[in-house]
């Protein structure tokens, strides 16, 4: 986990794009809200409300899947599936600091993924 050491930071994001997921998980509402409640409570972030989580995007093929929001106190867990790639995109944004290394492991586990790109913006 990066120390933030200016006291003007207002917060970390953590951007994950997955490669090869297992497309019955990406493609299971039950699997991906599992995902969501395991990672606030890897992360130590208190969720605000139930998520939403819908699939549609059925205009352009590689759009079609799954969207989650996850509001959580200190912001937002985003999440995207692409079916026709087989593709998720993740974003992690808190101004409470967070073991982005934990998050990113956990995350390319939990989606069989084969390849995970990540980066970290202080913000």
């Amino acid at each position: 986990m990066k120390k933030v050491k200016n006291k003007r930071t207002y917060g970390k994001e953590l951007i994950m794009d997955l490669f090869d997921c297992d497309p019955k998980i990406i493609r299971s509402k039950k699997k991906i809200l599992e995902y969501s409640n395991r990672l606030c409570d890897l992360i130590k972030v208190k969720k605000y409300g139930k998520p939403i989580i819908e699939r549609f995007g059925f205009g352009k093929d590689f759009t079609a899947g799954f969207s989650l929001v996850q509001l959580i106190e200190s912001s937002s867990v985003t999440c995207h599936f692409s079916e026709l790639w087989n593709r998720a995109f993740i974003n992690i944004f808190s101004c409470k600091l967070f073991n982005d290394k934990k998050a990113t492991d956990f995350t390319k586990k939990f989606f069989n993924a084969k390849r995970i790109k990540n980066r970290v913006i202080i913000r």
